[in-house]
């Protein structure tokens, strides 16, 4: 099979962690041909979607771990599938590439996860299509509304809906003396539409990545474990990654999301579970498969690559 990534520069990867390597490590391993392209380099012309593309291939060395090919310009069409991996803020330039992604659906390439169904399932607001799995959540860019909501239940994570890796997240608690600046700053004196959730103690024991590849769960989450003095659990934030096996609780929300989930389009899912809750659910680059993987030698890019040729086989994409 010939696989196009569309990635952030090859130079930015940190292979020892970067789930996308893993992808392609494994994809190589399996015979399949690479390529890359970053977001910048697709392009609609002459009516049909393209990409400025090279031809990927990974080498043995952890410092120089690929070479890569001249440019050439692709149709889409003309790849067995599109893994669209960029990594977030899903901004404006974010969602063109979606449009780009969809016209080149249309035209029969085979892109994953849906460009459609990406622009769908904003990560933060997606759960509201779940609440039998929610904490305790409010949604609105009123700030009387979200100290209403704080007088309510006393301790609450305020949240922008397009931020990643833990940014502009705040632990907010009623006598806090800085209350209103932090709502002024979260919300940007009411320009901005964010999340409140109450506080959910158990994120000491770790936020959960679970990570659903085809509509099934992976055994295993990494529980993301706060460092000392902090409430976001997110690796970016500090937080310290142990693999754990999915408790009973934790596989009835991912096999309850994974089946609709899977049916519109999204092949790979990253699940968010603090305690007993569903926080969030990411679509756009999900990662935590080199850390599962390493920690309990189940091969979590072998699950992501068996589940992508199935789809494949099943239904192949019609060449430009």
């Amino acid at each position: 099979m010939k696989i196009a990534f569309v990635v952030d520069p090859l130079d930015s990867f940190k292979i020892y962690k970067d789930s996308t390597y893993a992808m392609m490590r494994e994809a190589a391993g399996r015979g399949h041909e690479l390529y890359a392209m970053q977001q910048e380099d697709l392009l609609w012309k002459n009516g049909v979607v393209a990409g400025r593309v090279r031809a990927l291939t990974l080498t043995a060395s952890k410092k120089s771990w690929y070479r890569c090919g001249e440019v050439i310009e692709a149709l889409l069409g003309e790849f067995d599938a599109v893994l669209m991996r960029k990594d977030p803020p899903f901004d404006m330039e974010y969602v063109y590439s979606t449009y780009l992604l969809e016209l080149a659906e249309a035209a029969g390439a085979r892109v994953f996860n849906s460009p459609r169904a990406i622009r769908d399932h904003n990560e933060k607001m997606a759960i509201a299509q779940f609440p039998q799995f929610t904490p305790p959540t409010l949604v609105t860019r009123r700030d009387g509304l979200v100290r209403a909501f704080l007088e309510e239940h006393g301790d609450v994570i305020l949240k922008p809906l397009d931020g990643m890796g833990g940014t502009s997240v705040f632990r907010v608690q009623r006598n806090d003396p800085n209350v209103n600046v932090i709502i002024e700053t979260v919300m940007h004196y009411g320009r901005k539409t964010i999340m409140a959730q109450r506080y959910i103690p158990e994120i000491r024991d770790g936020d959960k990545r679970i990570l659903l590849i085809g509509g099934k769960p992976v055994p295993y989450c990494l529980a993301r474990i706060p460092k000392p003095g902090e409430t976001r659990g997110n690796i970016a934030a500090g937080g310290t990654g142990i693999a754990r096996e999915l408790t009973s609780r934790d596989r009835e929300i991912a096999e309850t999301l994974g089946p609709p989930l899977h049916e519109r389009g999204l092949l790979l899912v990253g699940l968010d579970v603090i305690g007993d809750y569903l926080t969030e659910i990411n679509v756009t680059s999900p990662t935590c498969f080199r850390e599962i993987a390493e920690q309990t030698g189940f091969n979590v890019a072998g699950m992501m690559l068996d589940q992508l040729e199935e789809a494949l086989t099943a239904s192949p994409a019609r060449r430009a």
